[in-house]
């Protein structure tokens, strides 16, 4: 295997893509807007109720948040504050102006010592205890598989799908430590993975979860 494709295959591994960036200054992140815009339009044009992507700033050393101090996008003859959260989420819009514009996001982080990434993680939007049945989960587990291989681009998710590790089902992740006793569910402590049975398709069996649910994640085979 080549060097482009083993980055491919590990990326695809980890449910995590990272885009280049570069330093401007020494207390700057600077990334090309046109990488979100791709992944944006991906999931754009796909029919998702529940899977999208999500694009974080983490510490490459620790993979903890770089919180940001402030950020920007700008243009050669415009500039925007840039959306995020206290998680370190970049909240960009889907425009196709600023792809054409060339803009770039600059991020001045709130640690300087922090040396910063771009990571997009693949994640369910709107998901609650509320979805928590079968039949929910099945069709989370199958946007989570189309998006992933779209995301990956036909050359590879067509032509080379040997390529792609395989995804054995969802990840839920609780507040706090959950106890379920259904054979589906392996739960350590706070985190479930969870095996999606294709006769869960029409199911609407319920798990009744109490404990809040945090977010949801695809669980890909390493």
């Amino acid at each position: 295997m080549n060097n482009t494709n083993r980055y491919i295959s590990n990326l695809l591994a980890a449910a995590v893509v990272s885009m280049a960036a570069f330093t401007a200054q020494a207390k700057e992140f600077v990334v090309s807007y046109d990488g979100f815009y791709d992944r944006l339009k991906v999931v754009n044009k796909g029919d998702f109720q529940f899977a999208q992507v999500n694009f974080y700033i983490t510490d490459i050393a620790t993979n903890e948040e770089c919180l940001i101090k402030n950020g920007r996008i700008i243009t050669e003859r415009e500039e925007f504050p840039l959306n995020y959260t206290e998680q370190a989420q970049l909240l960009l819009p889907y425009d196709k102006q600023l792809d054409t514009n060339k803009a770039v996001v600059v991020i001045e982080p709130l640690n300087e010592n922090h040396d910063c990434q771009l990571k997009l993680q693949i994640e369910a939007r709107e998901f609650t205890n509320s979805n928590l049945n079968k039949h929910q989960l099945y069709q989370l587990d199958g946007e989570f598989d189309e998006l992933l291989s779209n995301l990956s681009g036909f050359f590879v998710s067509k032509l080379m799908s040997f390529l792609l590790p395989e995804q054995k089902g969802v990840v839920l992740t609780f507040t706090s430590p959950v106890t379920i006793a259904d054979p589906a569910f392996d739960c350590q402590e706070s985190v479930c993975h969870v095996s999606v049975d294709e006769q869960w398709q029409d199911d609407k069996t319920a798990f009744a979860i109490s404990t809040p649910l945090l977010k949801v994640t695809p669980w890909i085979a390493k």
